[in-house]
């Protein structure tokens, strides 16, 4: 249920394979082979920009500094994540003006030639991995609502462009489902995390399950830890089920591809609570069947629209 084959790099490199083989990893199908080669094709090159951004920001570029010599960023400045963003930033702005130089840009390119998409979306999320070097704690659910409308609704929000499909109900509950998915993400890797000095779980929340950042260091999750992970992950399947009328709204392989996505994050929230919301001692990781089963839920009890 992830990307299928016949979906070749922009450039047959270890670097560009590396990058978007990580498709696989994702709760989500990416580009499932279901789907119309045009569709696989542009979901492939938004996931391959939408990786690279990621790992810019994360500081998981591949050693020797390839990719950021490939964005004109010089040797001694390869390290320097705001500086590569910054090149990336003027690459993708060669996408929509002239010829960029990144592999993966240049394979992005036909494809918002294609479907007319605009900038908006690709800056927000390198605005995202800007402000993960700036700021590293959440005092709030609402600033961090606010980080995910720049680092995963954009996303959802190219989908439907490429699709076709984009309305502003469609954008809301795109908008609901993508959120949700960054939350369960930040469940997952809150050791990870952690270990990059980043908390994704509100201030706000912690101080009301008494967790410290001490708890989240430990090699396993406490009870209070467990409580909190818990109350996360309700907050996260209420919006997915906020979110799920989008796949009702949709038609053909459409509809199984938002189907994926809802159920994507639903696996993962099993597989959270299977772990006894111990999410310290391991990153709970859902498996294939649950996520066929949840799938076929999804497509039974999405109220259709239309």
């Amino acid at each position: 249920m992830t990307a299928g084959p016949g979906i070749r790099p922009p450039s047959d490199t270890a670097d560009t394979r590396a990058t978007l083989g990580k498709a696989a990893e994702e709760n989500f199908p990416v580009a499932p082979f279901f789907l119309p080669a045009a569709w696989r094709e542009g979901l492939m090159a938004v996931y391959g920009y939408a990786r690279l951004v990621d790992d810019i920001g994360d500081g998981d570029l591949a050693p020797g500094g390839r990719d950021a010599g490939l964005l004109g960023v010089a040797p001694d400045r390869a390290d320097d994540r705001l500086a590569v963003l910054d090149a990336f930033e003027a690459d993708l702005r060669r996408v929509f003006d002239g010829t960029p130089r990144h592999p993966l840009l240049r394979a992005l390119q036909p494809v918002v030639d294609r479907h007319r998409l605009t900038p908006e979306p690709f800056l927000g999320l390198i605005e995202a991995n800007r402000q993960d070097q700036r700021v590293t704690r959440y005092a709030t659910y609402e600033e961090l609502a606010a980080y995910c409308e720049l680092s995963a609704n954009p996303v959802g929000r190219l989908v439907l462009s490429l699709t076709g499909t984009s309305t502003p109900e469609r954008i809301r509950r795109s908008d609901e489902i993508c959120t949700a998915l960054q939350i369960v993400e930040h469940l997952q890797d809150v050791a990870e995390d952690l270990g990059r000095d980043r908390i994704y779980l509100p201030a706000e929340d912690m101080e009301r399950f008494r967790v410290g950042e001490a708890d989240l260091a430990r090699p396993t999750a406490g009870a209070s830890v467990r409580s909190l992970v818990a109350f996360e992950a309700e907050r996260a399947r209420r919006l997915l089920n906020e979110g799920t009328p989008l796949v009702g709204s949709v038609h053909g392989r459409l509809r199984l591809l938002l189907a994926g996505f809802v159920a994507g994050g639903r696996a993962a929230l099993c597989a959270v609570a299977d772990a006894g919301f111990d999410v310290l001692s391991s990153s709970p990781k859902p498996a294939k069947l649950r996520l066929v089963r949840e799938v076929g839920a999804v497509l039974r009890t999405a109220p259709r629209e239309g």
